[in-house]
């Protein structure tokens, strides 16, 4: 099954803060202790059975929360497994620079981390002599999110919870928090109460180019004959320095507004390059050497992919079709050339159409 993960920011302080960051560093040191024990091990469990009964009992004493204990256990897991997806040496992985607790055992309601009527979070936190306390949280939300938690509330559906630590520090002597709670639930929930659109009666098809500024969008018919292509500009993003959740906001709007245009242009099915495979994790969670350098090539491959993502998901909610193509050929080809010299289209309009030819080509439609 299929997850997506609402994303709800908070501001909290005083006491409250000081708690979610305890109970964050227990957890970070939790990791960092687990993945060294895993490290030292010659052959890994292949279960979760297995790594839970591996390690379960060394974790419960550094963070005594059994539901954060099985977290920090799956996190470390889900980095073994990207590491062989991606051919990493597991050994020379390292943690990244975060601050977070999970739970991530399905259930409703979630008891470490549980969403309440009022849209409130009641949260266990764990202090550093281990003392357990409930605190409230509540996120800002908008409007959609409203509607989707309170049929979680409704249907008593089965999910997990995070809080992630964004940033912190110290004001007029007291401790702040900008977080975010993290929910994941199942995608076709979420497209059960989020579609926009129920019906598409369109007969044409899309390409998507993906880039660091824009999302290019070709529309052709069954034939191939170009019928319209725009472009979704988000230039400002790419400014040094500029704030990391603003870009995420801009870009989803862009794609949102991507997919609006091309569903009221008859659009049935958009293709995409297929995204590299990142593992389960994506990398979010660790580094290792010049994967995560500062390479610009990396750095594109890795924003293509995620954004290519996203769009995957969104898509059904206008009633949209993905489907992946292989990006062999989209550029620097004979062929990129000559589209764009006959159509008179910029190398990366050239390239969304190319897309849209070898969907058309796959004969997938």
């Amino acid at each position: 099954m299929k997850y997506i993960t609402l994303v709800m920011p908070f501001n909290v302080d005083g006491t409250k803060a000081k708690r979610l960051l305890s109970t964050a560093w227990l957890f970070k040191i939790a990791s960092h202790r687990m993945l060294s024990l895993a490290k030292q091990f010659p052959i890994l469990p292949t279960t979760d059975i297995g790594w839970k009964n591996a390690f379960r009992k060394i974790i419960y004493e550094i963070i005594p929360n059994r539901r954060y204990t099985d977290g920090v256990i799956v996190l470390v897991r889900s980095i073994y497994e990207s590491c062989r997806q991606l051919g990493i040496d597991f050994k020379e992985v390292e943690l990244g620079d975060w601050l977070m607790f999970q739970q991530v055992e399905k259930e409703y309601p979630v008891r470490n981390i549980t969403l309440k009527q009022n849209y409130g979070f009641r949260i266990i936190t764990i202090d550093y002599k281990y003392n357990t306390e409930k605190i409230t949280v509540k996120p800002t939300i908008s409007n959609n999110y409203r509607l989707i938690l309170d049929k979680i509330l409704e249907e008593k559906q089965k999910h997990t919870a995070r809080i992630v630590v964004k940033d912190y520090g110290a004001r007029r002597e007291k401790v702040w928090i900008h977080g975010e709670i993290q929910l994941i639930v199942p995608l076709n929930f979420y497209y059960k109460y989020m579609t926009r659109y129920r019906k598409n009666y369109g007969k044409f098809y899309g390409g998507v180019d993906v880039n660091t500024d824009r999302i290019n969008l070709v529309i052709v018919d069954k034939k191939g004959s170009l019928r319209d292509a725009y472009t979704f500009w988000f230039r400002e993003i790419t400014s040094r320095g500029f704030p990391r959740k603003k870009a995420r906001t801009i870009i989803g709007m862009k794609i949102h507004e991507m997919l609006k245009y091309a569903y009221h242009h008859g659009v049935k099915i958009l293709f995409l390059e297929n995204p590299v495979i990142l593992g389960k994790l994506k990398l979010l969670w660790i580094k290792n050497g010049m994967r995560l350098s500062k390479n610009y090539n990396w750095k594109v491959m890795t924003f293509r992919s995620s954004v290519t993502k996203i769009i995957t998901m969104k898509a059904p909610l206008y009633n949209i079709r993905t489907k992946y193509v292989n990006p062999k050929g989209t550029t620097h080809s004979k062929e990129h050339d000559n589209i764009m010299k006959k159509y008179r289209l910029d190398k990366h309009m050239a390239s969304a159409y190319l897309i849209a030819l070898k969907g058309l080509d796959y004969g997938s439609v």
